[in-house]
């Protein structure tokens, strides 16, 4: 009975705490909505390039974060708050991140049909030399498949003309 009170007595503890979250102070200088979305689709992107290419970037001693505030002229300090600013709304945060969602959807769609364009463009390519292969072959076996009766005719009708040839020139 002792335990059951003391979790109802901590629970309703938990609950007024939870309650009295202010909402932050809406920042002098707040980043807008379409920046903010811009900023967050630039930082998914780089956190995916980092995901790939954590090596080079350490090697060219490149931070990312930092490139991608200079880019927007801001600084952490301001991001922080403006992020806070907006998460707190979760509907405002989340079209914010939906709008971002969509692009990088965008995005991907484009570089995807990119890749397939490359892969069909290279299978074409292969089908067609094949073909070209396939086609040269079977000239030569054509070619090889001439009964050796017919090589022989072919060689005495050559020697005939130049012998027909010489008369003709001869008689000239």
């Amino acid at each position: 009975m002792l335990k059951q009170i003391s979790i109802i007595i901590i629970l309703g503890v938990l609950v007024l705490a939870c309650n009295d979250i202010k909402r932050p102070k809406k920042p002098d200088n707040l980043i807008s909505k379409a920046q903010m979305s811009d900023l967050l689709y630039d930082l998914y992107v780089v956190s995916a390039a980092k995901g790939v290419n954590r090596k080079l970037l350490e090697e060219k001693n490149f931070n990312p974060e930092t490139y991608i505030l200079e880019k927007y002229n801001l600084d952490s300090t301001r991001f922080a708050e403006s992020n806070n600013y907006y998460a707190f709304d979760l509907e405002v945060y989340k079209s914010i991140v939906d709008k971002t969602k969509e692009r990088l959807e965008a995005e991907k769609k484009v570089f995807d049909d990119l890749r397939q364009l490359e892969t069909d463009s290279i299978k074409n390519r292969r089908d067609s030399i094949k073909n070209r292969k396939d086609s040269i072959k079977n000239i030569k076996d054509s070619i090889n498949k001439v009964p050796k009766v017919m090589k022989k005719s072919l060689l005495k009708m050559d020697t005939i003309k130049k012998v027909l040839d010489t008369t003709v020139i001869t008689k000239n």
